[in-house]
């Protein structure tokens, strides 16, 4: 029996890692800050774009990286501490690999690794 019990468990820890797997990709966007509204960080005038996605990224609003096929909220250690990772990509053009997943119709995505495409 104990045997049986071993073997149920090894084959749920394949299947977990097959599946974690699958949500692995690389994404190629440019990194934005969607809840950036006036509401939240008020205009300033003559600002360029880039630079209040930048004040937003500060002030730690969320962070996504807008792609041809959506956009993905960005979560985990690049997000932590105000996006302090993610400072260097804002507003550019970036490739990004990480873990994808969908939470209530979203599509987040907890960064493994981001670098600005040329």
């Amino acid at each position: 029996m104990l045997h049986v019990k071993s073997w149920t468990a090894a084959g749920l820890i394949a299947a977990v890692a097959v599946v974690s797997a699958a949500d692995y990709r690389t994404v190629q966007g440019e990194l934005t800050a969607p809840s950036c509204t006036p509401a939240e960080v008020p205009e300033v005038a003559g600002e360029s774009p880039a630079a209040r996605t930048m004040r937003c990224a500060r002030q730690g609003l969320p962070m996504a990286i807008q792609t041809a096929d959506g956009l993905f909220l960005v979560e985990g250690d690049y997000a932590a501490n105000n996006n302090a990772k993610l400072l260097d990509f804002v507003a550019k053009p970036v490739e990004a690999k990480g873990q994808v997943t969908e939470r209530e119709g979203r599509m987040t995505f907890t960064v493994a690794a981001m670098v600005v495409r040329k």
